[in-house]
């Protein structure tokens, strides 16, 4: 009886099946665990974490690590994607500036439009003009709106104010005269003196109507047609506010400024072509598919894109030992989207969406680092450790111990960094492919889209469920269904929208709506996984067409996801495709795919009675 360990080194985890072989090469398997990947996948660090997987694999069982007859990795050649977000739009604006949030105490409503002018220059103020006047963190509230109300007593027209405190409320409701008051401008100071400005507060409920529009500020300010290709921007930036301020600078203040988004090579097995990445997603995966097999993929040096590459494969050559000559980007993932950029010429932290591309880079090295592993566990464990099988063929091994399976079979293998898809036959040939974009990039495409800077929050807003916090007792689920508390929430969730977590309700500190969130969400994953999917499909079927393919099983810890297996259904439904997740020996769902089909093509397995 030989107990051997299968191991599956993935991107974001490491996985474990245990199992005991006997003389006649019956397999009875015994155990498994799931533990983080330690460093990128292939390298020496994940050494300690594949140690920790077999003990804890071990543990329940009581057998020490000596009793292991043999270790089976995948081969995992080292892979490492990564991803650039290559803006194609840049946000431009020439002498304007602007101010448009939305902030929880803006006083009054209306539109005004005047000159800046600081609080304490009132007193000398002509009467002739129209202003807005500026209020910094120094002065106190009821000192601001008496010096208002004399000004206003001596003939001056004050028609708005620009608070830098949060006590826009407070002087209005002092003012002899009501003006709209625009507050928490924490960047007051940038605001330029004795020129042009328009201020709008909507009221309650409403958000600002002439200074989202290039046209009602054209009118404002006067400008010219070119001027007003120029004003696009703020106005859309301050689409959806409450409250805005919208002011002309001094000639020159602010400079145009342009960054190439550059351009890929795509060298193939019989073509090479070129393809500007600002030319958008489906440009390049057109130019991607036409010259299948990929062989290499250049960016052009001194671009945002051709930086990425350089970081990706300069990291992979030191983490493997490696001249960076022998690392070639290998494929890649495309898909358009939208990402906050600052708005040149803010002055409270104004965003507007700009189309970007975002990137997925698969850089592949030679196979002598596996080895290099193998031999460094080897050591570290004192049991003889081989590296067995393509990943891909491994799993497509592993999913057929899935009750009520059998070839011709395809699996789909959703990870973290990438999407691998196989196909057997009945005469158990396999073929595989393994490309580029998958979970981290819908979490990435995530987190830019909505402005998070917060990788975490957006991998728990890509995997769980949202809800609206409508009282203390009770939230209303995205789907619409409502759950009520016996004991009262949190007070800081209070009309939060919030992920369904395990932890229980956690809030996203954000003021789009759950429509917006859940929108971003569901369009991240059908971009990455239901493209990449289709993608990965194409390329192993018969002939190139996914409908000679009738059944499709969805491995891997993406598999898991609470929509992305009912999203490829309906997709490959088209088809005429089955899909649905596995059960990798009728007990591990999605999981322990790769890490199963090791121990059972392992050259001691003949039979598979598959334990627990």
């Amino acid at each position: 009886m030989a107990l051997i360990a299968g191991v599956d080194i993935g991107n974001n985890t490491t996985e474990v099946a245990l199992a005991e072989i006997d003389g006649q090469g019956a397999v009875r398997f015994c155990g498994q665990s799931l533990v983080r990947t330690i460093g990128i996948k292939g390298t020496m660090r994940n050494v300690s974490g594949i140690i920790d997987a077999l003990n804890q694999a071990l543990a329940p069982l009581k057998i020490p690590r000596r009793d292991l007859a043999m270790v089976l990795l995948n081969e995992a050649t080292p892979v490492i994607g990564d991803v650039a977000m290559e803006t194609i739009t840049e946000t431009v604006i020439t002498e304007s500036a602007m101010i448009g949030h939305n902030p929880t105490t803006p006083g009054g409503m209306g539109l005004a439009t005047g000159t800046t002018i600081n609080l304490d220059a009132l007193s000398e103020a002509d009467s002739a003009q129209d202003f807005i006047v500026l209020v910094d963190a120094a002065t106190d509230f009821q000192v601001a709106a008496e010096m208002i109300n004399a000004a206003t007593a001596r003939g001056v027209r004050v028609r708005g104010a620009i608070v830098q405190l949060d006590d826009g409320v407070l002087i209005h409701n002092r003012l002899s005269q009501p003006i709209p008051i625009v507050d928490e401008v924490r960047h007051i100071e940038r605001v330029p003196m004795r020129m042009p400005a328009a201020i709008e507060v909507a009221p309650v409920g409403k958000t600002i109507e002439k200074l989202s529009n290039p046209y009602d500020i054209a009118t404002l300010f006067g400008l010219s047609p070119e001027e007003t290709r120029n004003i696009v921007p703020i106005a859309r930036a301050l689409t959806g506010v409450r409250s805005a301020v919208v002011i002309k600078t001094p000639q020159g203040d602010i400079q145009e400024r342009r960054i190439p988004a550059g351009h890929l090579t795509l060298i193939g097995a019989e073509a090479t072509v070129e393809v500007p990445v600002d030319q958008g997603a489906a440009a390049i995966m057109d130019k991607v598919d036409q010259v299948a097999p990929l062989r290499e993929i250049k960016a052009e040096a001194g671009t945002n894109v051709g930086g990425m590459f350089e970081t990706v494969r300069q990291v992979m050559a030191d983490l493997t030992n490696q001249p960076v000559s022998d690392i070639l980007v290998q494929d890649i993932i495309a898909v358009d989207t939208l990402v906050p950029q600052q708005v040149l010429g803010n002055l409270a932290g104004e965003f507007a969406l700009g189309n970007a591309v975002g990137l997925a880079a698969m850089v592949q090295t030679q196979k002598l680092p596996m080895q290099m592993l193998a031999r460094k566990l080897e050591e570290e464990i004192q049991v003889k450790v081989a590296v067995s099988g393509v990943e891909a063929e491994m799993a497509i091994n592993g999913a057929l111990t899935t009750p009520g399976t059998k070839a011709p079979l395809a699996i789909l293998d959703l990870g973290g960094g990438s999407t691998d898809a196989s196909l057997i036959n009945e005469a158990g040939q396999i073929r595989s492919i393994h490309l580029a974009g998958a979970g981290d990039m819908v979490t990435m495409l995530i987190d830019k889209e909505l402005g998070l800077d917060d990788l975490d929050l957006a991998e728990r807003i890509k995997f769980y469920p949202l809800a609206k916090v409508e009282t203390l007792f009770h939230l209303r689920h995205e789907d619409g269904s409502v759950q009520f508390f016996d004991a009262p929430m949190d007070p800081r969730l209070f009309g939060r929208v919030v992920v369904m977590g395990e932890g229980g309700p956690q809030p996203i500190p954000l003021e789009d709506t759950l429509g917006r969130i859940a929108e971003v969400r569901r369009k991240a994953k059908e971009k990455v996984f239901v493209q990449n999917g289709l993608r990965a499909l194409s390329r192993v079927a018969p002939a190139g067409n996914i409908r000679l393919i009738e059944f499709v099983a969805l491995v891997g810890g993406s598999s898991l996801d609470f929509e992305i297996p009912t999203m490829l259904a309906d997709e490959l439904m088209e088809y005429g495709v089955v899909t649905g997740r596995a059960n990798i020996r009728g007990s591990q769902g999605p999981r322990n795919a790769v890490a199963t089909g090791l121990v059972l093509t392992s050259p001691l397995a003949r039979e598979q009675s598959y334990g627990r």
